[in-house]
């Protein structure tokens, strides 16, 4: 499997409201860290991500997690 970009080496902070999102697994979506389609024909699969409550997240945005989308601090190894 191919490796994933790296576009930022930090987690994206962001307040969700309840509904579906899709985080980018492969690091070339221009709208990180969501998805735009850029894994076209790659390995890559975007992760859904349901959330029922308004909340605060942390996703990844070095793309390395080991829980993905969620940032696990795998970063701070880069």
């Amino acid at each position: 499997m191919s490796e994933p970009k790296t576009p930022q080496t930090t987690p994206y902070v962001e307040v969700l409201e309840p509904g579906k999102y899709f985080w980018c697994a492969c690091g070339e979506s221009a709208n990180q860290p969501y998805c735009d389609g850029s894994h076209k024909g790659t390995d890559f699969r975007p992760v859904l991500v349901e959330v029922e409550v308004a909340q605060r997240v942390a996703f990844c945005g070095c793309k390395q997690t080991l829980g993905p989308p969620m940032c696990d601090g795998s970063h701070k190894n880069l």
